[in-house]
């Protein structure tokens, strides 16, 4: 069914977002609230509903891409597995960067492999359904901007941070 297709491929991003806010809110007033942040870091209270607009916007345009394709079909293989591939390193970025506190080694590098990976992700997606490569440019705007606040904090914080 169309909508079952819609609502579960919207979700999908969800569900790793949700299970990483429970590291990051059980971490943000032990460890984080106490790092050196640049006076542009957005307000704590920014992030969720920005990372629920993104994991929205995400999942619907995998959904366009799946259906253009006709599903799981072998054209789909390298345009939605470039998805999964930024997706799984999405999700890992909050336990390392807010669970284990790996702010350069694995939190910054993760970070720009999800950069890279979504940006391969949406040049494949742009001659298959040009609105889900359209839907996935904030995403690569707040990547950009994260990795900018990674490295800053890190670079900020060396002497706590661990590598």
């Amino acid at each position: 069914c169309v909508i079952q297709g819609t609502v579960g491929f919207t979700l999908l991003p969800h569900a790793g977002g949700v299970l990483g806010s429970k590291i990051t809110r059980k971490e943000i007033p032990v460890w984080y609230e106490s790092l050196q942040k640049p006076s542009w870091c957005p307000p704590n209270c920014v992030f969720a509903p920005v990372w629920g607009a993104l994991y929205t916007s995400m999942g619907y345009s995998s959904y366009l891409v799946w259906k253009e394709l006709g599903g799981f079909s072998e054209k789909a293989v390298v345009p939605l597995g470039l998805y999964a591939g930024q997706l799984a390193l999405n999700w890992a970025w909050t336990p390392i960067f807010f669970g284990h506190m790996l702010l350069k080694s694995f939190g910054l590098v993760t970070l720009l492999l999800t950069t890279g990976t979504a940006a391969a992700t949406t040049a494949s997606w742009y001659h298959i359904n040009r609105t889900a490569a359209y839907l996935m440019v904030p995403y690569l705007a707040w990547l950009t901007m994260a990795s900018t606040l990674n490295y800053r904090i890190w670079k900020d914080n060396q002497k706590s941070a661990q590598h």
